[in-house]
């Protein structure tokens, strides 16, 4: 955990000065709920820490199933990332999984479908500390293809776990009775019975979602919606028909779905999780009874996760000029994704509102910058997609107008990334641009701050060549009064260059040890008001990662405010149960208030702290509860002094488990 510090601004006449280099990730800035936004997400559930709740094990394209620990309790859920128990298992073996006692021991075993077909891993640890080891050869008897999703419950009352396959390609659901015992189970093509066909690429789970005893079926497909096979028959012998009237409404905006059925909240009835083809995770509270469901949408717990749905190209600008700075991102399918800022310039939090950008419809892999190209007051939008071209929208302050003559002439041979950016310090916005060849490109505005004319500066960045899919930010990060680059590649990689009177010098350590996902674009923007730069990458999956910039600043510009002199610190931090808040000045004797916010930016909790020195230094306590008493969930929280009604400092802490 990072040491705790907030920007000193002092007057001292030298230039801004940079010290100290941590980076902090902080999943919570675009995650809050704490849990990832995968692709082609296929959330299950289990108790795998033998803590009594349940537990959540995310399958998904890009990597093997992600653990999510459920830190709450069995009826207030509460997810974080746990210890990656499938780190060593190979992603073709295990795309996604489900959790069973198959060998009848006491833990929970691990049952995957991977390209290489089902793939059994024993749990040789015990049953709060699993170890998954494969055991070869297990599933040899049947042949279900690649990518197969199982599930597995005892279907014909006979104690012995049978096993639901959901088929990749032909979309078929068919049941494995086993043959075996409940320690030594055997599964082959001789003891199957056929449910159905959905389509493309079936998900199915079992559940006895009506309380009669029997297993019925679930089933998610490579489309919109479900497929619910009701069991009318008997547990000794199950007679499963569609019954199309359970889920109507549900999944039906969403494509390709993945479910899991599991009681939650602890009211005894089954609650509805399932994932999705861009990531984020749906939830539905059974709010009916344990023989009749009732669906009742909840958006908070796995809730607040951006995530655009492919190919992430994140720009920082304060669109609605509140003060602080919003988000708006292109995206794979070209639709222009606004996300307004509606915490605090210190506390971000964000909510999606597109409307506005809806006109703006390009081919796919877009990517968008906005500035006030016309000095009246309504920023701008210019567009680049994987044509290569640029596309100019004006804003009226009605909305954005395509204007086809402005900048028609442009095409970087593929991918196109423009940013807007006063490049030679004259008031105008030049473009500073990268293209999927791996270049960088400069147009300079040879008009005015109300009539541009852009023109290509052949040669200005040299030689500079990150490889493919070049996607820069540009802006003083060094603070020596000229712009440098930050650009992201395909390979997961982020290229610094300093500008250094005039020359591009390759910068190896600033940003060392951070990487991004697929198509890294990366963007530099203070989102915590703490007078450096954040970094916020973009990446190929449609979600964003952010790493706070712990550098100390020293500047001497007359436009930023001073601050008294405040010492301020918690101790300790991170903290469980209670942290010590303390700090010191001289020229506020009689400190109002000291007012607590989440990372949403929200109030919850003012507390008035106490003088206990005669050398000015106030010592107050924060316990980690809210306004009403109750314990609030782990996570970061800023701590904000005010006296007079004004703010004298700013500060963060972090409440763990």
């Amino acid at each position: 955990m990072k040491k705790l510090c907030i920007s000193l601004i002092v007057c001292v006449g030298i230039p801004a000065i940079l010290i100290a280099q941590p980076w902090i990730q902080n999943n919570d800035m675009f995650n809050p709920s704490g849990v990832p936004s995968l692709p082609f997400s296929q959330p299950r559930f289990g108790d795998l820490d033998g803590d009594g709740d349940q537990d959540m094990v995310i399958g998904n394209i890009n990597d093997v199933p992600f653990f999510v620990e459920n830190v709450g309790s069995q009826t207030s859920p509460d997810f974080l990332p746990g210890t990656q128990y499938f780190a060593g298992v190979s992603i073709l073996d295990a795309e996604m999984g489900v959790f069973a006692d198959l060998n009848d021991d006491g833990d929970l075993d691990f049952i995957a479908g991977g390209y290489t077909g089902l793939n059994f891993f024993e749990n040789i640890g015990t049953v709060s500390t699993p170890i998954f080891q494969k055991v070869n050869n297990f599933f040899s008897g049947i042949n279900v293809g690649q990518n197969p999703v199982p599930d597995l419950a005892d279907v014909n009352d006979d104690n012995a776990l049978d096993m639901l396959v959901g088929y990749s390609e032909d979309g078929s659901v068919k049941i494995y009775f086993n043959t075996g015992t409940a320690s030594v189970a055997q599964f082959s093509e001789t003891s199957t019975e056929y449910i159905g066909d959905v389509g493309l690429y079936a998900y199915p789970i079992f559940c006895d979602l009506d309380n009669d005893g029997d297993q019925d079926i679930l089933v998610g497909k490579d489309t919109y919606e479900f497929v619910y096979y009701q069991n009318n028959g008997t547990p000794q012998n199950g007679v499963w028909e569609v019954n199309a009237s359970v889920f109507t409404g549900i999944g039906d905006d969403t494509y390709w779905n993945s479910p899991d059925l599991v009681d939650l909240n602890g009211d005894s009835t089954f609650d509805l999780v399932y994932g999705t083809a861009e990531g984020p995770l749906h939830y539905y509270e059974n709010d009916g009874t344990p023989t009749v469901p009732a669906w009742q949408v909840n958006t908070s717990l796995f809730g607040g996760v951006l995530d655009v749905g492919g190919a992430s190209n994140p720009v920082f600008y304060d669109f609605d000029g509140d003060g602080d700075l919003d988000l708006v991102s292109g995206s794979q399918l070209g639709d222009m994704v606004y996300y307004e800022n509606i915490g605090t310039p210190y506390s971000a939090a964000w909510h999606e509102d597109s409307d506005y950008f809806t006109s703006i419809d390009h081919s796919i892999y877009s990517s968008i910058t906005l500035g006030d190209v016309y000095g009246d007051g309504n920023a701008d939008a210019l567009c680049g997609d994987l044509s290569g071209n640029f596309f100019f929208h004006s804003n009226t302050g009605l909305g954005f107008v395509y204007d086809p003559a402005v900048l028609n002439w442009v095409n970087l041979g593929g991918w196109s990334n423009p940013r807007f950016v006063d490049m030679d310090d004259d008031d105008d916005l030049d473009i500073v641009a990268g293209n999927e060849a791996g270049n960088l490109f400069y147009f300079e505005n040879q008009g005015t701050t109300t009539t541009p004319d852009w023109v290509e500066i052949t040669g200005y960045f040299g030689s500079i060549d990150v490889g493919s899919n070049c996607t820069p930010t540009v802006i003083d990060y060094d603070g020596d009064g000229d712009m440098d680059v930050l650009t992201g590649n395909l390979f997961h990689e982020l290229h610094y260059y300093e500008n250094i009177e005039g020359s591009w010098i390759k910068n190896t350590e600033t940003f060392s040890g951070l990487t991004g996902g697929q198509n890294a674009t990366p963007a530099l923007a203070d989102l915590d008001n703490d007078g450096d730069y954040d970094l916020t990458i973009g990446n190929y999956s449609g979600t964003f990662d952010y790493y706070e910039n712990q550098f100390i600043i020293v500047s001497d510009d007359p436009e930023q405010p001073v601050l008294n002199s405040i010492n301020i610190t918690n101790y300790p931090n991170p903290f469980r149960t209670s942290t010590t808040i303390s700090f010191l000045t001289k020229e506020i004797t009689e400190p109002t208030e000291i007012k607590i916010y989440n990372i949403k930016g929200q109030l919850i909790r003012k507390i008035h702290p106490v003088s206990t020195s005669p050398s000015h230094q106030f010592v107050t306590n924060w316990d980690g509860k809210d306004q009403g008493g109750k314990r609030v969930t782990p996570g970061i929280y800023f701590y904000e002094i005010k006296a007079d009604g004004k703010t004298i400092a700013f500060a963060k802490c972090l409440l763990i488990e």
